[in-house]
């Protein structure tokens, strides 16, 4: 059963029952649901590409298959990162998810024709797979590069930014601490900086001076707190600096390791502006990317959609190829009703799509081997794949 989170490609023969398929179709479906538009039904160009043999055209259903999938996940992932930098903003994205300007409907139900000028039906099929293939890897590969760049420099930005905003024991100092608060031009002696939870300050103030011999009895001073801690000063000699703040963790106090410069928040404030930036930049850059590839990779999604109908249409009805393709976009509370329709409209194929799987004088249960691939895959006397809605 089709999904009802999908645009349909079927395809026919070209034929004299073809004559005028969509109008029927069209009419047919309006008749079924009031509601059905018909600007959710249009024909769509199929090429009489190159058939080559018919041991190629069989690797080639096997294949395209798996190549769908890939292409679908390289679509999806562009839609998430455009989800992720947009904030997953409705309105936004629908900005972005566009087909040479122009939304996916209007671009698959708007008279579809096939891309001659990029993709020359000259070509043979293997030919014309395998430059989709290259086109839509080359669009993956630039896409991660540059999501992983973005990543980079937003975890730079949240991370200098997290200094600004955490607790006492992870945030920066430099905007707290003043050249007061440190001994100064000691040969001997220095300043640390010991964080500690509120509930430990009473242990704290009777205790540091005996944490390790050599610490100044007197000299800690608390400079500032915040909901979950207090920051103090102590004067130790540094000789004892290790083992003092070996006996400070096993209390779970916490010893910033901070050396006070004139210039240090300004520094940290100009590496603050730099990676905000930077992070803009990136931003900028990587969603101008991402509406850019969109657009290249849903159109290669589509033509290899179109070759897999082209192929599979030779494979069920022979030869001359020609085919009509009709795009549709069935309701989802109408999908059941729409297949049953489509399977009733085109009943005078199921002699020739019969013959796709046995030849004359043979049984189902007889074609096997190259031919098992044709026979798992859900069977109708059209061809029918499917363009899933991996932009809602």
């Amino acid at each position: 059963m089709p999904s009802d989170q999908s645009t349909w490609l079927v395809a026919i023969p070209q034929d004299g029952d073809s004559e005028g398929v969509v109008e029927e179709l069209s009419t047919k479906l309006s008749q079924q649901s009031r509601s059905f538009s018909r600007s959710n039904i249009a024909q769509m160009s199929i090429p009489s590409f190159k058939t080559g043999t018919l041991e190629s055209l069989v690797s080639l259903s096997e294949e395209l298959p798996k190549q769908e999938t890939t292409f679908t996940a390289v679509v999806a992932k562009i839609v998430d990162t455009l989800r992720n930098l947009l904030n997953n903003d409705p309105s936004k994205l629908s900005q972005h998810i566009l087909v040479n300007e122009e939304s996916v409907d209007e671009y698959l139900l708007g008279g579809w024709h096939w891309n001659e000028g990029r993709y020359g039906v000259q070509r043979g099929l293997r030919e014309m797979v395998d430059v989709l293939i290259k086109e839509m890897t080359s669009i993956d590969n630039v896409m991660k590069a540059k999501l992983n760049n973005y990543n980079l420099a937003k975890g730079a930005l949240v991370q200098l930014q997290r200094k600004k905003t955490g607790n006492l024991s992870t945030r920066s100092l430099a905007d707290i601490v003043s050249k007061d608060n440190f001994i100064q031009d000691s040969e001997h002696l220095e300043t640390v900086l010991v964080v500690v939870p509120k509930n430990q300050v009473k242990e704290w103030n009777s205790s540091y001076e005996r944490l390790t011999t050599m610490v100044v009895p007197r000299s800690s001073s608390v400079i500032t707190s915040d909901e979950d801690y207090s920051l103090f000063s102590v004067i130790i000699f540094k000789k004892v600096h290790d083992a003092f703040a070996t006996q400070c963790r096993e209390r779970k106090y916490v010893v910033r390791d901070f050396h006070f410069t004139e210039d240090q928040v300004t520094k940290e404030r100009e590496e603050l502006d730099m990676a905000d930036t930077t992070e803009k930049e990136l931003w900028t850059e990587l969603l101008r990317l991402s509406r850019t590839n969109f657009s290249e990779a849903f159109q290669i999604l589509v033509h290899l959609k179109v070759v897999r109908l082209f192929v599979e249409s030779v494979l069920r009805y022979g030869l001359p190829a020609n085919y009509i393709g009709i795009a549709i976009k069935p309701e989802p509370k109408a999908t059941k009703r729409t297949l049953t329709l489509l399977q009733g409209h085109f009943s005078y194929l199921s002699p020739r799509s019969k013959g796709a799987t046995a030849s004359k004088g043979e049984t189902t249960e007889e074609v096997s081997g190259e031919y098992q691939t044709l026979l798992d895959q859900e069977f109708f006397d059209f061809v029918l794949y499917e363009v899933p809605w991996i932009v809602n």
